[in-house]
């Protein structure tokens, strides 16, 4: 997906788990998941307002646009990754 989520670099910087950005937020922790890995197909305005709330920081630090090679060249990291960690 163009749209590339960094919930997840939040994350480190304010060293903070999923679990608890999830209850701060008021959302489950699986469907912090979904939007940290960036499956979810939408998010509320309102959600989005609640993690840069939570997380004190801009909406542009959470998400970003990527051009459709980029994104098919982290999907092919991503896989060689795994690959070698599974060997």
């Amino acid at each position: 997906m163009p749209i590339a989520v960094d919930i997840d670099v939040m994350l480190a910087r304010r060293k903070m788990s999923v679990g608890e950005l999830a209850e701060r937020v008021g959302i489950t922790p699986a469907n912090l998941a979904v939007l940290k890995n960036g499956r979810a197909k939408a998010v509320r305005f309102a959600t989005l307002a609640a993690l840069c709330e939570v997380l004190e920081c801009q909406p542009g630090d959470l998400l970003r646009w990527e051009t459709e090679n980029e994104t098919e060249n982290e999907a092919e990291t991503e896989a060689e990754t795994e690959d070698a960690s599974n060997s």
